[in-house]
């Protein structure tokens, strides 16, 4: 294992949504900044191909199938984490999900619109719910929810994802405000175009497509997200909390400029 940034060492770091991606990442960087992980996600097989691959670098990694859903089924992966490693210190409520392709809002089914909010809100709610008790009895905690640039420039035709995201935002606001002399830090990150399996889905000339919309001009990497969480989550940011980080390659920030000079002009000089 990396031995660079151990800023979580002897912590214990939940990660919802573990299985790929965002999440996936997201757990590595936790282990090799040091934290013992607990990997949820519905996919216990992909869930347990990430957790080998922490075990097999030296760190140690549980794995406790979760649909976010659920309050028992949340309830009970807070409890089988404490049980398994004392306390919890640290959560990354990155689980999403349900929703509907992109489809005017008058012709979006309630059934999809209800799962997106089901999952990717109330399934933060949900963990949040738990954890921060778990967090209470052991001093104190960091949580950063998983939002998304959509929260603030919302994607016409996806009413659902950009419904629960923008909530996101209320609800860690709300959280941080609750628990802030308490000693639980909540934070939300809004990730831009990221390079997972979505993209990859979509194709070559969608990622050149959606790249180009970036200023940065280029597409994020799950780790760039990841590096992220474990620095809302460590010491350094110990008075950060409420805070809504962008990492989005300047998506947020504005429209590029039209053409860049290659050389200063007479009145630059």
């Amino acid at each position: 294992m990396s031995t660079t940034n151990r800023s979580l060492e002897g912590r214990v770091a939940l990660v919802t949504g573990a299985s790929r991606g965002i999440g996936a990442a997201t757990a590595r960087a936790m282990s090799e900044a040091g934290a013992k992980v607990v990997l949820a996600a519905r996919d216990e097989q992909a869930l347990h191909a990430v957790a080998e691959e922490i075990t097999g670098r030296g760190g140690s990694a549980i794995v406790v199938p979760t649909d976010v859903r659920y309050a028992d089924s949340v309830s009970r992966l807070v409890e089988q984490t404490v049980g398994a490693y004392g306390r919890l210190d640290v959560a990354v409520n990155n689980a999403a999900g349900g929703g509907h392709g992109p489809t005017p809002l008058a012709d979006v089914a309630v059934a999809d619109f209800d799962s997106a909010i089901a999952v990717s809100l109330r399934g933060v709610f949900l963990a949040m719910k738990f954890q921060i008790p778990a967090m209470l009895a052991g001093g104190g905690g960091a949580i950063v929810n998983m939002s998304s640039t959509a929260a603030q420039w919302p994607v016409g035709g996806l009413a659902g994802y950009v419904s629960a995201k923008s909530g996101l935002v209320g609800l860690t606001r709300t959280a941080a405000l609750d628990y802030a002399a308490a000693g639980i830090r909540v934070n939300a990150l809004e990730p831009g175009p990221i390079h997972t399996e979505n993209l990859d889905r979509a194709g070559p000339v969608a990622r050149e497509h959606v790249a180009a919309s970036v200023p940065a001009r280029r597409l994020g990497r799950p780790e760039e997200v990841a590096a992220a969480a474990v620095w809302l989550c460590g010491p350094g940011a110990e008075f950060v909390t409420g805070a809504i980080v962008p990492v989005d390659g300047g998506l947020l920030a504005g429209m590029p400029p039209f053409s860049r000079p290659t050389k200063p002009s007479e009145e630059q000089r």
